[in-house]
């Protein structure tokens, strides 16, 4: 299940979610810490594929003793991390080779196809 913390605050703001009670009491969810073989197995199967579907996904989770959900949004945080990386390095040559990126048409092209960063772990 969640892990939740209680009583954040002292009032709600907006309707009730899977993270709030609907009394005057906020819900926040507990972010998960990865230990560092999960985080070293993670990081070895994202090197051989990128995206994790179907029973690899289960499988892992269940070599890991992590849910499901939890390694499919660390595939997806992982994807959005690599990347900004990849940007980044590619930014760098061109800078190194006195190459000026024009910044409006880079990132429009690339918020089309960005995941949004999701830490929805269960």
């Amino acid at each position: 299940g969640l892990e939740l913390s209680h009583c954040v605050g002292t009032t709600s703001l907006g309707p009730a979610g899977p993270w709030r009670s609907g009394g005057p009491c906020k819900m926040k969810r507990v972010r998960t810490v990865f230990k560092p073989e999960q985080l070293e197995r993670l990081e070895q199967e994202f090197l051989k594929q990128q995206y994790m579907v179907g029973t690899e996904r289960v499988d892992l989770a269940a070599t890991l003793h992590l849910t499901e959900t939890q390694v499919k949004v660390w595939f997806q945080n992982r994807r959005i991390k690599w990347r900004k990386q990849s940007m980044e390095q590619k930014a760098a040559k061109l800078s190194q080779f006195g190459v000026i990126q024009p910044a409006s048409a880079d990132s429009t092209d690339s918020k089309e196809h960005e995941e949004d960063p999701v830490d929805v772990e269960l």
